[in-house]
């Protein structure tokens, strides 16, 4: 178990080398993140962040409230008050927990575009203290600019330079960063532009817009959640009293070592609701609840666990909430598209075809359907990694982040609705679409290689055929949007691969899929993984 004391002392004591890159501020698909035992998630890595943010918002003239929210993680609440004495200090409203509690990503989403509504001045923004669901060591540090969702390449690339160059400045004589306004903790939080807000109310009482509670009230069915000791521990008391429906919480324990989880894949804890390994403890309540589901530190991702099926595979409950989605929102506009990560499975494509609805394909990382869902160009967005969003029922936005709450309701409020459970839904999908099998594998790469892989070309790439079928597209760019994805996807008539550099890790992830069956998914693997090697044979050789 991690050390929590030891945790927070590396925390205040640990000063970053700006020299050394490990050590340096860096964005990823979802913020800066780390330790603060390995000196990349530290006070002035804090301190320095935020004040780039409070220069990035004074240059784009926002000038409203800014929201902040922090998950359960351990290095959450001490960045929260390093973030609170640079905000302060440099004049920012900013808006916190009511109680000094945990907030989930998706409502510090809903909170700022509900505070942005109707406005064209004194927009809002926030950040979210959160490294997902990284081990308990990590901590995380995200800004959503006043679209409400995680900010796009521009704005974290920008924040991302100018925290570093504050890094590298010489310290002054408190041997502080001396570019970083801060004071102190106490000051700032008694400080006028500190204000305590009701988030938890907002959010729960808006639900009824995006969620149909009207099919759960009165229902004999029984529904589970497992907050796995994260942000919405206390929200869904809360959401099951206001809607008079019948959720069990399955636990109420918040512990920063967690130590109530079952180990990952690889004998470390993560808060994973897609993993089977970590959601044991709900997988085998199973048989209690006619449905139920799971949720990461910060809430913007889910799990859910049928009885009839287990622990559902991320791409399936994708492919399922499509479906019951567009066949029971009569205010979505049939213009508006449904977008997926180009990691994503097949089914997708197959359901929206057979929905007559446009597909957006766009590389992996949340943010590129923010301006959709904002628009209303998009209806849903989901990525592999079960994170999704998706609109009210009456088309307008809801969250611009992902939001593991709805999709959490949305399985109770599509079983209640059908009488049959998501993955009973899907196994009658695939019997009608196809059978598709899925896997991700993450493979060793060095960072010469994780390069190299970051900047192939099509043309890299000499192979004809993958597993005995004839190679129809080599994509480095993604469909929906032509931004590239970071390394390759592969595609037959039959299957697909493709492989992208890991941001936070020393390995690459490799996706694949068949409609072929176990036996032909290992040959694309194996092929795959053949073609990879190659481009690394020649990265090294160059």
């Amino acid at each position: 178990l991690t050390s929590i004391p030891r945790l927070v002392t590396a925390y205040y004591t640990l000063r970053p080398d700006a020299d050394v890159s490990t050590q340096r501020v860096s964005f990823g698909t979802s913020g800066h993140r780390g330790s603060s035992f390995d000196t990349a998630f530290n006070e002035a890595h804090i301190h320095a962040i935020t004040q780039a943010i409070c220069s990035y918002r004074q240059q784009q003239g926002i000038d409203g409230p800014l929201f902040l929210g922090i998950d359960t993680h351990a290095l959450s609440v001490p960045a929260a008050a390093s973030a609170l004495e640079v905000l302060a200090a440099n004049g920012v409203t900013v808006m916190i927990d009511e109680h000094g509690g945990f907030t989930p990503t998706p409502v510090i989403s809903h909170a700022i575009l509900g505070w942005n509504r109707g406005r064209m001045s004194g927009l809002a923004d926030g950040i979210v203290i959160t490294p997902s669901h990284n081990p308990p060591a990590d901590g995380g540090f995200k800004y959503n600019p006043p679209n409400g969702g995680a900010a796009d390449t521009k704005t974290t690339t920008w924040i991302q330079n100018e925290a570093n160059r504050l890094l590298s400045a010489p310290s002054g004589a408190n041997g502080r960063a001396s570019g970083v306004k801060r004071m102190p903790y106490s000051r700032a939080l008694a400080a006028d532009s500190t204000h305590r807000h009701d988030f938890m109310s907002a959010y729960i009482e808006d639900l009824g817009a995006v969620i149909n509670f009207d099919v759960l009230r009165g229902t004999a069915l029984r529904f589970g959640v497992d907050p796995l000791g994260g942000a919405g521990v206390e929200y869904w008391g809360r959401i099951a009293e206001h809607y008079a429906i019948q959720i069990d919480v399955v636990s109420r324990e918040v512990d920063p070592t967690f130590r109530f989880m079952t180990l990952d894949w690889d004998g470390r804890i993560r808060m994973d609701p897609s993993s089977s390994h970590a959601m044991q403890r709900l997988i085998a309540l199973r048989d209690s609840f006619d449905v139920a589901w799971a949720s990461d530190p910060d809430h913007d991702r889910h799990g859910i666990v049928t009885r009839s099926g287990g622990l559902m595979n991320p791409n399936a409950y994708l492919a399922v909430a499509i479906d019951y989605l567009c066949t029971h929102r009569d205010g979505w506009s049939e213009g508006s598209a449904i977008g997926k990560t180009v990691v994503s499975s097949s089914m997708i494509d197959r359901v929206v075809q057979r929905l007559g609805r446009a597909l957006v394909e766009v590389p992996v990382g949340f943010k590129w359907f923010v301006d959709g869902l904002q628009d209303g160009a998009l209806a849903f967005g989901g990525e592999e990694s079960a994170g999704a969003s998706f609109v009210r029922r009456d088309g307008s936005v809801w969250t611009t982040d992902k939001d593991g709450i709805i999709l959490g309701l949305l399985a109770a409020e599509m079983t209640a609705a059908t009488g049959r459970d998501p993955g009973e839904r899907y196994a009658q999908m695939e019997q009608e679409l196809g059978t598709f099998t899925y896997q991700r594998i993450d493979a060793p790469a060095s960072a010469v290689q994780k390069a190299a892989l970051a900047a192939l070309t099509p043309d890299a790439v000499n192979a004809h055929d993958l597993a005995g079928d004839a190679i129809t597209a080599k994509l480095t760019v993604a469909p929906g949007n032509g931004a590239a994805i970071g390394g390759l996807k592969v595609i037959t008539e039959r299957g697909w691969f493709a492989a992208r550099p890991s941001g936070t890790e020393d390995v690459y992830k490799l996706y694949a899929e068949s409609s072929a069956g176990a036996d032909h998914l290992h040959r694309i693997q194996e092929e795959a993984q053949a073609i990879i090697s190659q481009a690394f044979a020649g990265a090294a050789h160059a």
